[in-house]
């Protein structure tokens, strides 16, 4: 029979009647912290106790193989709460086969809430200083630390909460709660760096409401869209689903393009929020479900940089970007287990941006012109096609052959290392700056566009290129 014992928190008063007997009857007795204020009462009980090995190893396999039928290992407070090496014991000695008591104690939780005389009706979160950073608890509820034990580890948790909470926010120290010893300091948080602690030492940190909280960085964005999405937090963001976000995303992607277009650093980083925003917000919507969150969105985007870029990050080669792309394609067809180069390109995509993709993947494995006057002559020949199918007044042979057409205008794109969608939209934008031009100057000649004669519009329009140009020239000279 191995007892796993609690030894409460410390203190006469927190060590249970059960548990003091369990280790009266027990022939061997094994402590895993000897300076906890209980081991004072089991010297005073002539209870024989030894230290347990600190490696966990070896803390186990002395526990499962001493000569003694029954050995006790005390560890503070609930055996369950807080003591790294219970779990490893129970896992062990329930594949050896051995017997297992639990005999509990009170864990600090209680003696510290008593001590302090805070009331937690939401509940009480309890984590160990030591998992610090790989923790996110909720500021909104009171959250006690311990493991705090070492200057070092304070400052940690001391840099951990100042990303949560305002300086001035109310922290409470508790040493040795449950003891005839306890002292408790309530202090504001700019000043938890400067307090002594050791292995029964306890911080408190009360509940801080969004509205006074601090948000910070990375962490404290993803804070922000989750109480945006909270029960208490506000009717559209709660509403928002993954269907309902799309037009969303599509936008703020082409805000972002416009912005870069306009070359504005400012801009293009309000826009770049705005569409991190976007991620968040799916990725919030999915954690509320179990599907995944930020964090796994972010680990698998490492992994797969990592896997595609051997070059970098393993023993492959690649000395031009052209056979990165190739390395990269060919790395992607065996992750995701495409039968096809051009799988996975999404056909939501906007026809030009898809065209151009398409065409890029064939080229990449062969299927190309060795020039660009191969591509032009194929143009000339997809013109003449398009010229018959017009003749013939067939309206599918038409559009199958402007499509013809179009994708081989996109391969001149590729092959001249100009992107076809930002080449017709840059267009698009001459199109209308120019024509938004000739509505005014008619306007100023009082002559509505529907009067205008063709030897107008005509000369009009080349007015409007000559006013385009030399605006353009005077903003590029600036």
């Amino acid at each position: 029979m191995i007892y796993l014992v609690g030894l409460g928190a410390g203190g006469a008063q927190e060590l249970s009647e059960q548990a003091l007997h369990a280790l009266r009857r027990a022939p061997r007795v094994f402590v895993s912290q000897p300076s906890h204020p209980s081991t004072r009462l089991l010297q005073l009980a002539g209870i024989a106790f030894e230290p347990c090995p600190a490696e966990p190893e070896q803390a186990v396999a002395t526990l499962l193989n001493a000569p003694e039928r029954t050995v006790a290992l005390a560890v503070p407070e609930h055996p369950l709460l807080g003591n790294a090496l219970v779990p490893q014991v129970l896992s062990a000695a329930t594949e050896a086969g051995r017997p297992v008591r639990l005999v509990p104690s009170r864990s600090a939780l209680e003696p510290v809430l008593e001590a302090t005389l805070h009331a937690a009706p939401d509940g009480v979160q309890v984590i160990s200083a030591a998992r610090l950073p790989h923790v996110a608890p909720d500021p909104t509820l009171p959250v006690l630390w311990f493991g705090i034990e070492t200057p070092e580890r304070l400052r940690a948790l001391h840099a951990h909460l100042s990303l949560r909470y305002p300086p001035s926010h109310e922290v409470i120290f508790v040493h040795a709660p449950g003891d005839v010893s306890v002292e408790t300091r309530r202090v504001p948080l700019e000043r938890l760096a400067e307090m002594p602690c050791d292995a029964l030492t306890y911080l408190l940190v009360p509940a801080c409401p969004r509205r006074e909280q601090t948000y910070a960085g990375f962490e404290g964005l993803t804070r922000v869209v989750a109480a945006l999405r909270a029960p208490d937090g506000c009717p559209w963001d709660r509403e928002q689903t993954h269907e309902s976000l799309k037009p969303h995303l599509l936008e703020e992607t082409y805000e972002m393009l416009e912005a870069i277009d306009r070359a504005d650093p400012a801009e293009l980083r309000e826009e770049l929020g705005d569409l991190l925003l976007q991620v968040l917000m799916h990725s919030q919507i999915a954690s509320e479900t179990g599907a995944f969150d930020i964090e796994q969105v972010v680990q698998h985007l490492i992994e797969k940089l990592i896997a595609r870029h051997p070059h970098v990050f393993g023993d492959a080669h690649a000395e031009t970007a052209a056979q990165v792309l190739k390395n990269w394609d060919a790395t992607k067809r065996q992750q995701k287990g495409r039968a096809s180069i051009l799988d996975g390109v999404p056909r939501s995509m906007p026809a030009l941006a898809r065209a151009q993709e398409i065409s890029k993947r064939a080229a990449r494995v062969g299927f190309e012109w060795d020039s660009i006057d191969g591509v032009l002559d194929k143009l000339r020949e997809e013109e003449t096609e398009l010229r018959q199918a017009i003749e013939s007044g067939d309206s599918e042979r038409i559009a199958s052959e402007l499509g013809d057409l179009l994708f081989t205008v996109v391969n001149i794109a590729r092959h001249a290392d100009i992107d076809a969608e930002q080449c017709l939209r840059q267009m698009v934008d001459r199109f209308t700056v120019r024509f938004q031009w000739m509505e005014s100057e008619a306007a100023r000649r009082n002559r509505s566009l529907e009067s205008l004669s063709p030897d107008e519009w005509e000369d009009l329009w080349q007015q409007a290129k000559r006013e385009s140009e030399s605006t353009a020239h005077r903003a590029a000279r600036r």
